[in-house]
């Protein structure tokens, strides 16, 4: 069907015939496999696929979901995903979007995960990882330089930012209380002095029209997507049942002191927390993982930050890593099924960390397609940002450390690492070079130097 030029007209049985689920379901799949660069790099391409080359959905209204997405906890490119296959399609079609984008970096990372954790003693594989490592440290202080310019606006949030990092760095404050102390100082921020909390937590600017779409900007909002009380208390019962019996059963199975029902306990709670995209939750997940549980060493986190930046999907995908060494190492299952166990461990942390998001576009869709104005209530996300600045600035100087002092400050300095880190942050912030080339880039300048050279 051709996209009318009176979108108005068209009515939700129309819509679903012109945007056929399994032509839906191809792209959402495409994506998976394509999605990288992280968020931006993802939504960049849903936006080019979906508003300017399929017409799909006008500009407007991708901005206006993408505003919603970008104020929720977890990651905003998979719920931006989500939200309009749901938009289109129904439950089903948000479920399939949202499952899609996630699934094939799960069965990567899976894959890759027991390659790093079965063969990563071998000269080839610690080579590799050796230039890897560097390179991480200088993508995370690349994050936190990103992050904090467009973020950083003024003298509140500069001091917001500070507090974070001394907060966490000198007095090891857990995460989710500096996301708290952040929200508060935000909302009331946002009350008194409004002016100082505008930055961050949206995408208002609407560009140029790319002509008619299919879900235009007056296309009526299609009923399946009209709110119902009814509706959200079934999205609500159902969620937490979703969430409820897989808990119930890791603890009647095998209590809850147990490593997968911990894992699941866990990671329900990262999700919650991962305001301002995955790098803000990746202190909260090595201060658990790493220093709290024990699942995986410091070293075995960043070479997991590395893999999950090479693989498609949400950058958020590295507790699939978390969770595969920490079932692996643990021998969950006993020693005879070392992949089952790290298999198991990675699709159940997860299930647990996506599950929320599902439940946030079910169940605020509806509340968000009857208005269509900008979204308000950025004050706290903004001061949230902030904050995440200097939670990430922390996480890069943990990850140094561990990097150019391998054995402690009372070691050797690993100067060849020191010159590798040196390059990538030069490659990254004097010529913009892309993550994923800096990554391969640097592993294979890790292996030759290890094998010639140490």
């Amino acid at each position: 069907m051709t996209p009318s030029t009176h979108q108005g007209e068209v009515s939700t049985t129309s819509l679903q015939q012109s945007i056929g689920f399994w032509e839906a379901f191809a792209f959402w799949l495409k994506l998976g496999l394509i999605g990288f660069g992280g968020p931006a790099g993802q939504i960049a391409i849903m936006h080019q696929e979906l508003v300017e080359n399929r017409r799909w959905i006008s500009e407007r209204r991708f901005l206006h979901a993408l505003n919603y997405c970008m104020l929720l906890p977890g990651p905003e490119a998979q719920q931006l995903a989500t939200y309009i296959g749901w938009l289109m399609h129904r439950t089903w079609g948000g479920i399939v979007a949202g499952t899609l984008f996630v699934l094939p970096s799960l069965l990567i990372l899976i894959a890759l995960s027991w390659v790093y954790i079965a063969f990563g003693e071998m000269p080839l594989v610690a080579g590799l990882f050796y230039g890897i490592k560097p390179a991480v440290v200088a993508i995370v202080v690349q994050a936190a330089h990103r992050i904090g310019s467009r973020t950083l606006k003024n003298n509140w949030l500069w001091g917001i930012a500070a507090a974070s990092f001394f907060a966490i760095f000198a007095a090891n404050v857990p995460f989710p209380a500096i996301v708290a102390a952040a929200a508060l100082i935000g909302t009331i921020g946002g009350r008194f002095v409004p002016d100082k909390f505008k930055t961050g937590g949206g995408h208002r600017q609407v560009g140029k029209s790319y002509g008619p779409a299919l879900i235009d900007d007056e296309t009526p909002t299609p009923e399946h997507a009209c709110f119902r009380w009814t509706r959200l208390f079934w999205v609500v019962v159902v969620g937490a049942l979703l969430w409820a019996v897989p808990m119930g059963l890791l603890t009647a199975t095998y209590g809850w002191d147990h490593t997968l029902t911990q894992m699941g306990w866990f990671f329900t709670k990262a999700a919650l927390l991962t305001f301002g995209g995955a790098y803000a939750v990746l202190p909260y997940v090595y201060q658990g993982a790493v220093e709290s549980y024990g699942w995986l060493t410091p070293t075995q986190m960043i070479d997991g930050l590395a893999l999950g930046e090479t693989t498609p999907g949400p950058l958020i995908m590295v507790v699939a890593f978390v969770g595969f060494v920490g079932g692996y190492v643990k021998a969950l299952f006993g020693p005879d099924a070392l992949f089952l166990a790290g298999a198991v461990a990675a699709s159940l942390v997860t299930w647990f960390t996506f599950l929320p998001s599902f439940l946030f576009i079910l169940a605020g869709g509806p509340l968000v397609e009857n208005t269509h104005n900008d979204l308000k209530f950025t004050a706290p996300l903004t001061a949230i940002t902030a904050a995440v600045v200097g939670v990430i600035l922390n996480l890069g100087l943990l990850f140094g450390y561990h990097v150019l002092w391998p054995t402690g400050f009372s070691g050797r300095f690993d100067w060849v690492s020191g010159l590798i880190t040196l390059g990538a942050a030069v490659a990254l912030f004097k010529f913009k070079c892309n993550v994923i080339h800096v990554i391969v880039a640097c592993a294979v300048v890790g292996l030759v130097l290890k094998t010639m050279i140490l």
